[in-house]
């Protein structure tokens, strides 16, 4: 009795750990239009926290530009809150330059549209679910 005890345990733990590893991952497709030009890279980075976004992103990438445009797919993203912001580094320096008052210098977006007011684009703007395969489309 004590085995066909211990392979029943053994049996509902092994079901248990498939389930959890069965878990739905969708995909993120980033379509970036309307750059002012080729030049440089267009970075977009994916956000699954308000308190990371714009400052640490869940995920990144670099994208060359074609046609003025690019796009760019997560992969195994799992389903939840997501923000996406983007920046079209002309110069290829690797980051967002500024002017002297901290206003950037460069095109910038992020998803839904989100504009920030006196400041960056809040999380409540941009955020969006993830339940199944999304596409999504930033106009600079």
């Amino acid at each position: 009795m004590n085995i066909l005890t211990k392979i029943i345990i053994v049996f509902i733990i092994s079901s248990l750990g498939f389930q959890l590893e069965a878990q739905d991952n969708f995909t993120i497709t980033v379509n970036v239009k309307e750059a002012s030009n080729n030049d440089g890279k267009m970075f977009i980075a994916l956000y699954n926290a308000e308190n990371n976004f714009l400052n640490t992103s869940y995920k990144g990438s670099k994208s060359v530009i074609k046609n003025n445009q690019c796009t760019v797919t997560f992969e195994d993203i799992p389903n939840g809150t997501y923000a996406v912001s983007i920046f079209h580094d002309e110069n290829d320096n690797g980051k967002m330059d500024t002017n002297f008052f901290g206003i950037p210098s460069e095109d910038y977006g992020c998803s839904n549209d989100a504009k920030g007011f006196m400041g960056p684009p809040q999380w409540e703007d941009a955020k969006f679910e993830l339940r199944d395969n999304k596409s999504i489309t930033i106009t600079l």
